[in-house]
């Protein structure tokens, strides 16, 4: 049945106008949510408890909450909550998202009204629509949600407040507290949703590692670089990674305490890096089995700087490429593969020659590839340690390397290591 349709009956059913009913249910559409489940949330809009399985539902367990559940009513104590600016239907609207948790389990929830809401508080929300987002149900108290503050005492199944360190935080995370050394800062200007705004844009680090950072609204406390604590961030996905993302309803204040960024990156095995779905700071170690097309000398856009193929960039037409050197190397460690990216500092460095040396080979030859011809020769079939950013999409898993170092690893110690293992 189409929206239309599904309007029609509405508006028939309650005796209201056909297209205000229509603008609210397409509205809830767009948010994701079920058609029949925002029918039975206007149904109760317009005063008919009819029709939808109406009334207050009975009261559910957080950790029984599914994502086939429609509205259901929850007591819990309110972990984290933090304001977030979004624009949704062209409008500029503040939402508070956070966390709710009772002794069965946590779950996730965005107030779509200002009920006050508090870390610490013990509240009951009534007729809470239930959305999936990401595979995992999230609660949405609404203005057909009833909510009331409660006395009661309840043994949440996690710790309110959020603070967390930088190895903790996920894509999704809101309301996150961290202290954080800044490691990188500048200053950017973009065409922002409101045209041309200034933000700052870096690397956050603490002893559990490092991770990058926007903030919307520049904070002077970060841009001077000191130890900073931040209140209410959230964490979106960036280039593949976790981004920490500091918005105008962020708190940053310096702080005196000195944080000690750790020097180490987590090694993994590449098919486990390659499952988490993206890591910012990540060590693997594997044979190169070959290099890739589109290494050695390559040429950029000087517009987007993009890789151009036979002077054609795919955003603007004809232009005169800008000379670069790129390795794109396939490494493999019998769990998995993956792409590792070499810039052109790198990639002077297994080619041993600098970019001139590269173009004067090429002109020799009368043949570019002859440098990647030559990166070949260097590191296919070795082992190497690489550290870097793995970002893993539809294209596959890439590995943009800050470090590529040939492994020291002895091959006969390692074997030794490997069968006491497997006898263990």
């Amino acid at each position: 049945m189409e929206l239309e349709d599904h309007a029609e009956d509405l508006a028939s059913d309650l005796g209201v106008d056909k297209e205000e009913v229509k603008a609210d249910l397409q509205n809830l559409v767009e948010y994701s949510v079920p058609v029949n489940e925002a029918k039975q949330s206007l149904r109760r809009k317009y005063g008919d408890g009819g029709g939808g399985g109406g009334g207050t539902p009975s009261a559910t367990d957080i950790g029984e909450i599914t994502t086939d559940d429609g509205n259901v009513t929850v007591t819990g104590v309110v972990l984290t909550a933090g304001k977030r600016s979004i624009r949704y239907q062209g409008d500029d609207h503040v939402i508070v998202e956070g966390r709710l948790a009772d002794e069965t389990g946590v779950i996730d929830y965005t107030a779509w009204e200002d009920f006050g809401l508090s870390p610490g508080d013990t509240i009951t929300a009534g007729n809470a629509g239930v959305r999936e987002w990401d595979g995992e149900p999230e609660l949405n108290l609404g203005e057909s949600t009833s909510l009331s503050f409660v006395d009661e005492s309840i043994d949440a199944a996690g710790e309110i407040g959020g603070d967390a360190q930088l190895a903790d935080l996920q894509t999704g995370d809101r309301a996150v507290n961290v202290e954080v050394a800044v490691v990188e800062c500048e200053r950017r200007t973009i065409d922002g949703r409101d045209g041309e705004t200034d933000i700052l844009s870096g690397v956050f680090g603490d002893e559990s590692g490092r991770l990058p950072f926007t903030n919307w609204d520049p904070a002077p406390a970060i841009e001077e670089g000191g130890p900073v604590r931040i209140e209410n961030a959230y964490v979106q996905e960036f280039r593949g990674v976790p981004e920490i993302n500091v918005s105008e309803f962020s708190t940053v204040s310096a702080i005196d305490s000195e944080i000690e960024v750790g020097a180490d990156a987590t090694t993994m095995a590449i098919g486990e890096a390659v499952r988490t779905g993206g890591i910012y700071d990540v060590e693997l170690v594997g044979n190169v089995l070959a290099v890739r097309d589109g290494s050695g000398l390559i040429q950029r856009c000087p517009e987007c700087y993009r890789v151009i193929q036979k002077g054609q960039c795919r955003t603007h037409g004809d232009v005169d490429g800008i000379d670069d050197l790129r390795v794109k190397a396939i490494l493999d460690d019998g769990t998995g593969t993956v792409t590792v990216v070499l810039d052109d500092e790198l990639t002077e460095q297994v080619y041993d020659g600098t970019l001139e040396d590269a173009l004067e080979q090429a002109r020799e030859a009368m043949d570019q590839e002859v440098v990647a011809d030559t990166i070949r020769e260097r590191i296919v079939g070795r082992e190497y340690r690489v550290r870097g950013h793995l970002s893993v999409d539809e294209y596959g898993a890439n590995l943009d390397a800050e470090r590529f170092e040939e492994s020291d690893d002895d091959p006969a110690a390692r074997a030794t290591a490997f069968l006491e293992e497997v006898d263990a």
